[in-house]
Order: structure tokens, then sequence, then C-alpha cells
């Protein structure tokens, strides 16, 4: 007699019947719970207003949810004591900050990248450990001392705020110091330590180009790029409606 051919044995639950109505009204509680809890979302989205300090769009949001945080974290370690009443004076004190003395509004721009972000951390340790020994050595080695000069450079980052980061990736490698920024041009003044040859000026230009390169590659690739309706805000711009800008913009197009 074939195997396919036998009868099955019933399938006897070895739940019993207390466990099983536990279970069950564990499942319904979930459903329940999540039901109500997306209702609530969609409740509080069309009715509860984001202050317009908080941000515009999701990734602006998420800027000002970190300050908040980085406030509450330094409020913390200033009073040395983790507890329930320090962090949550240091939320209040932050949201306080932010509400009473509002920072200037930076675009948050591009997506991303955690390879390519990875790569460029690495890429800092390296250059932060070779320029370290490059600087000690020039520093104790017999003959003329360096030749220091502020060289320029225009790089391609468009977003103000990576561009503030590739300038920090610039000043933490010794040997470099950028001194003086161009915003509208994006033109960087930087002094380098050491210039006296035309090989040690090509590898300058190339760290700075493979610096843009992966600046680029981590924020602000042009395939996801998107500029955000406070991009280029400046001294001329300044408080002026993403509407009343577009409008000055093609006045000041016309006129070229």
């Amino acid at each position: 007699m074939s195997s396919e051919s036998r009868p099955r044995a019933p399938v006897v639950s070895t739940k019993g019947p207390v466990r099983s109505f536990i279970i069950n009204a564990w499942r319904v509680s979930l459903l329940f719970i999540f039901w109500h809890f997306v209702g609530a979302l969609v409740w509080v989205r069309g009715h509860v207003r984001v202050p317009r300090w908080f941000g515009t769009d999701s990734r602006e949001v998420a800027v000002r949810l970190w300050t908040i945080a980085w406030l509450t974290f330094v409020w913390v370690l200033l009073w040395g004591t983790i507890s329930w009443a320090n962090i949550l004076a240091g939320l209040l004190l932050a949201v306080l900050i932010l509400t009473v003395l509002p920072l200037p509004r930076v675009p948050v721009e591009g997506r991303i990248h955690p390879l390519s972000l990875l790569r460029l951390l690495i890429s800092l340790f390296f250059d932060f450990f070779v320029s370290s020994a490059q600087v000690a050595w020039t520093a104790i080695r017999p003959g003329p001392p360096p030749l220091g000069a502020v060289m320029r450079v225009r790089v391609a980052i468009k977003s103000d705020m990576v561009l503030t980061l590739a300038v920090d990736y610039l000043n933490l490698v010794p040997g470099t110091m950028v001194v003086e920024i161009d915003h509208r041009r994006r033109m960087l003044y930087i002094h380098v330590f050491d210039v006296r040859t035309e090989k040690q000026v090509r590898a300058f230009y190339d760290q700075i180009a493979y610096v843009e390169r992966m600046f680029v590659k981590a924020f602000e690739r042009d395939s996801e790029w998107h500029p955000s309706p406070y991009h280029g805000i400046d001294d001329d711009f300044h408080g002026v409606r993403f509407a009343d800008r577009e409008r000055v913009m093609d006045v000041k197009r016309g006129e070229s």
C-alpha cells in the first residue's frame, strides 16, 4: 500500500482553549490598535499643522528633529546625569530655542547614499593620517621651509549644506584650511601648507576633485537632486517668499 493512499491522521491542536483564546484576542487587539493608530495619523495629518519654523518637507523636519535631539543631548551632558527630568527639560529648552531664536533656514537637498558616505569617511581618515605624517615630516626634515599659498578652486557642489560639509572635510585634513568662500560662484580660497613643486600643486587639485566627486556621489547625484524652494536664499533673497523670488529671477533674466 503506497504512502499516498494511506489515510492521514487527523490534525489535533496542541493548544488548549484558553491559550487559543488568548492568542486570538492578542491578534484582534493588534489589528484594533494598528487600525486606530493609522486613523490617528491620518487625522493628525489633516488637522494638525506643523509650525513654519519646523520645516516644509520631511527632510527639513528631520533636520529640526536632529537639532532638538542634539541640543537635548548637550543639555544632559552639561548636567552629567541621565534622568527623565533632565531629558524633558532639555527637550523643552531645545524647542524654546528653536522657537524664540530660530536658526537661519538651510535647504536640505539631495539624498544620502550610505555606501558612498562610508567610502567618504574612510577617505577622510586616510587623508587625515597621511597628511598628518606629511606635515610632521616637513616640520622636522632639514631643508628650506615649506612654501604656503592660498589656492583658488571652483567646486560643482550645489547644496549649501553639502558645501559646508565639504569645507569641514578640508579643514579637518592637516595641510589645508579654507579661508574664504564665494557663495555665489561656488569658489573656495584654500590655504595649502606646501606648494613648492608642480607635483604638490597637481596633488592638491586632484584631492579637491576627489572630495568634490565623492560628496556629489554621497549626497547630490544629478539624477536625484531637486532644489529646495529655499535654495540660493542669501542676503538678496532673505525673507522673500518662493513665488516672489521666482518673479525676481524672471526680471533678472529679462534684464540680462
